[in-house]
């Protein structure tokens, strides 16, 4: 049976009507049924009751942040991130697009209100910890990004979706399906529920660790070795490595690329000799940039005929590699 998969649009309408013209339109490209604020564009307290009601109806939520953090509720919270709060709350699955340049935005079409712009950072913040997000600039991007995320959302974690009443059999079946439903979301409830402590708790790009390691080195024939160490938030690190991810490395030699990359910033660092990073520390780099979905680390075949452990930039640590690395002017 041919299914339709509805899809909720969330972000600040009057700024953004541009982009959602566009997003919704890859939407029913894709043969899927948009949904949105353009029933309510100002919306108020009573009026997210029915689009929560919407939102309940939807198998993905397309959340979209530019420049504003749009009209709030009584609480001082967007509505927007109300949508967001509610869908997560509902389990379903969640592709985020994110404005690379919000400084680059328009004076019109940017919060002007400083509290405003600290809750939009705040937000942005949220959107981004523990989950696939990706970058745009212009509208123009927005299409084609959209398009790959949702074909691969719904390949990934295919969803009951709508079909048309006179296609099925009969209504057993319909209750079938009804139930199948009922069945998905209380087992995503509880997977969401196994995992919510890790998500929630993941340091992010500005929180910082202490790498620590070992430097070798000879003086007079004699070997030493001094202990060093470097404070780097997360984004630094992953700044500094994630180039060298593009060659697909194997476990070690990043290891070793890591360490001395590091150690060059070191003050009163030694011109000679070999330095090692202490292997914690590398073991919860490498597990904490896969959590963060920055990188995947797997087995595969080495040039020696046996197999090695390598690592891989996701697409995901792509477009945060390419903010922090490319030049700007």
């Amino acid at each position: 049976m041919n299914k339709r998969y509805q899809v909720f649009v969330s972000s600040t309408f009057a700024d953004l009507k541009d982009e959602r013209s566009k997003v919704i339109q890859t939407i029913m490209e894709l043969d899927c049924i948009p949904a949105g604020m353009e029933i309510f564009p100002a919306i108020d307290e009573e009026q997210f009751e029915f689009i929560k009601k919407i939102i309940d109806d939807c198998d993905y939520y397309i959340l979209i942040i530019g420049g504003r953090y749009g009209s709030t509720s009584l609480e001082g919270i967007s509505y927007t991130e109300m949508e967001y709060d509610y869908a997560i709350s509902k389990n379903i699955k969640v592709m985020a697009f994110l404005h690379s340049h919000p400084e680059e935005i328009p004076l019109g079409k940017s919060e002007l209100d400083s509290s405003l712009r600290a809750k939009l950072d705040e937000f942005r913040k949220k959107v981004s910890t523990g989950r696939l997000i990706k970058f745009w600039r212009v509208a123009e991007e927005l299409p084609g990004q959209v398009a790959l995320s949702l074909s691969k959302t719904i390949k990934t974690y295919p969803a009951i979706g709508w079909i048309r009443s006179n296609t099925l059999v009969d209504t057993e079946v319909y209750k079938e399906l009804n139930e199948v439903r009922k069945e998905n979301k209380a087992l995503q409830a509880e997977v969401v529920k196994e995992n919510k402590f890790q998500l929630e708790n993941l340091a992010d790009l500005e929180d910082k660790i202490k790498i620590t390691g070992k430097h070798n080195f000879y003086h007079n024939r004699q070997q030493y070795s001094d202990n060093w160490e470097k404070v780097l938030t997360w984004g630094e690190i992953f700044s500094l490595i994630s180039p060298y991810l593009l060659d697909i490395p194997d476990d070690s030699s990043i290891k070793s690329t890591i360490g001395s990359t590091i150690y060059n910033l070191v003050e009163n660092k030694r011109s000679s000799g070999t330095t090692y990073l202490d292997d914690q520390i590398f073991q919860t780099i490498k597990i904490h940039l896969t959590a963060i979905d920055f990188i995947t680390v797997d087995y595969s075949a080495n040039n020696k005929g046996g197999k090695s452990l390598f690592w891989k930039i996701t697409e995901n640590g792509k477009q945060v590699m390419m903010q922090m690395r490319s030049v700007k002017k």
